[in-house]
């Protein structure tokens, strides 16, 4: 009975050892290796600085800013850590509260702005982590960006269009726009007068 309990231990020390020490060394090495910026997290770096994930949504209030998805991990926090979805049904009174919150906010914002508002920039994601919003939510935003930007509106498009991404292999998702990069690409412009 000794002699199997100690080999027992033995086997378990050893999975222990591999499974929990050896091999996330080794694929985290090889991440490294292969993919450093994603296995680092995708970061985005301005001024030797981290500014953000581009696989993570961040918190834009301010009307020279486009906006992303609401965050579902708490207002506005996009915590990774914490994500989850809402598991706010479509029938549930306090997602149709969020949603008029989300409205209110994006007409203050821009007053003038008739148009009715994209699904996306009301309501958060799966993940509640989107960095991503769909070109009818840019389009959407685009006049007022330029507007408090006192950007030329065409100007504004032409950094949409390169911040717009297609389908995945010509078919699979939509197409779409990672609001911290064209908020960065905005700043830039702005920045170098270009």
């Amino acid at each position: 009975m000794n002699k199997l309990l100690r080999q027992s231990l033995v086997l378990l020390l050893l999975m222990a050892v591999i499974t929990g020490v050896l091999y996330p060394l080794a694929a985290t090495g090889l991440a490294q290796l292969i993919f450093p910026q994603q296995a680092s997290g995708s970061l985005i770096v301005r001024n030797g600085k981290p500014v953000g994930s581009v696989l993570i949504g961040q918190s834009f209030t301010d009307p020279k800013y486009f906006w992303g998805r609401p965050s579902a991990t708490a207002p506005n926090a996009y915590n990774a850590g914490a994500s989850s979805g809402s598991n706010l049904g479509p029938t549930n009174p306090a997602l149709t509260e969020a949603v008029k919150q989300r409205i209110v906010a994006l007409r203050a914002a821009d007053p003038g702005n008739q148009a009715l508002v994209p699904v996306d920039l009301v309501t958060a994601s799966g993940s509640g982590l989107d960095p991503e919003i769909s070109p009818a939510a840019v389009q959407y935003q685009l006049a007022r960006v330029a507007r408090v930007r006192g950007l030329d509106p065409a100007r504004v498009q032409a950094l949409v269009n390169a911040c717009t991404r297609g389908r995945q292999f010509g078919l699979l998702g939509e197409p779409r726009v990672n609001v911290l990069q064209l908020n960065l690409a905005l700043d830039a412009a702005q920045t170098h007068g270009s």
